[in-house]
């Protein structure tokens, strides 16, 4: 019920305030950072770290106004760029995989793309708690015509063969179903399933940046055209090419990609455990 501005201005400060308290959160996203960002200092890894923490204390504030407010007062502050590519992709008829990653502005900035399109999917992983789950359910069916749950591989194949626009952001893969990948140079367990279902269905990957604004003025949507040669006959050549493009969008924000996620748990019993006692 806040406004807009000085809801995210309050949880900005409240997650600076709430890192104090998550060590084993700041253990891993001090991590993820190191890993990924060698070129920094330590103090610059602090920094961004707290931008990080900044951040992820936005996004409940904008999961608030997603799930349980009114996302058309929204609507003048978004900007959109690439529209043109989306719905050349829509007009080929056999659906589009909008390629993201989990940023910190995707419960604000996902489902804004309802508007865009006839018909919009917004996937979720389910949670283990029946009621967080059904709740989660009901609220993305509000950003989207309809939700797909990230392991429902048929449910999503019927929505694209009504040519339905998907948003799919494979970086969070469970390691039991995932192959090693470079990630900013460093392996990680990564999902290869946008080149079987490319593969399988013909959809058009287009690959979707979206941020907050630096000075948090409002949001950006950048669809880009939908990328040739793919799917080739190498998925991890693929994938490999997925989590490239999805590198150039972290560095466009760095501190609003979600570096709380262990991304580098779950590799090979003879490989580095990056993360120690706080991958517990």
């Amino acid at each position: 019920m806040l406004p807009w501005r000085f809801a995210v201005k309050l949880h900005k400060h409240l997650g600076r305030m709430s890192a104090r308290l998550q060590r084993r959160r700041r253990a891993i996203v001090r991590r993820n950072l190191e890993t990924c960002f060698p070129q920094l200092t330590a103090p610059q890894v602090e920094t961004l770290g707290a931008q990080h923490f900044e951040n992820v204390g936005a996004f409940f504030a904008e999961v608030a106004i997603s799930w349980f407010g009114d996302m058309r007062r929204m609507a003048d502050y978004v900007r959109i760029e690439g529209g043109e590519h989306l719905q050349a992709a829509i007009a080929r008829g056999k659906g589009v995989l909008l390629f993201s990653g989990h940023f910190t502005t995707l419960e604000m900035c996902v489902p804004m793309v309802r508007d865009l399109v006839p018909l919009y999917a917004f996937m979720f992983r389910r949670r283990s708690n029946p009621l967080l789950n059904e709740i989660q359910r009901r609220c993305r069916v509000r950003a989207a015509h309809a939700s797909v749950g990230s392991d429902d591989v048929r449910s999503l194949l019927r929505m694209l063969r009504k040519n339905a626009t998907v948003w799919y952001a494979p970086d969070q893969v469970r390691v039991d179903t995932g192959v090693l990948v470079p990630f900013f140079g460093e392996p990680a367990m990564t999902s290869t399933a946008a080149s079987r279902l490319a593969r399988v269905s013909g959809v058009a990957v287009i690959p979707l940046f979206f941020c907050r604004l630096a000075d948090d003025s409002g949001y950006l949507l950048r669809f880009y055209p939908q990328l040739d040669d793919f799917p080739t006959k190498d998925e991890l050549h693929d994938t490999a090419r997925l989590m490239s493009i999805l590198e150039g969008f972290v560095r466009e924000c760095p501190a609003q990609y979600f570096w709380t996620h262990k991304k580098f748990k779950g590799r090979p019993s003879e490989m580095r455990d990056l993360y120690g006692s706080s991958s517990n």
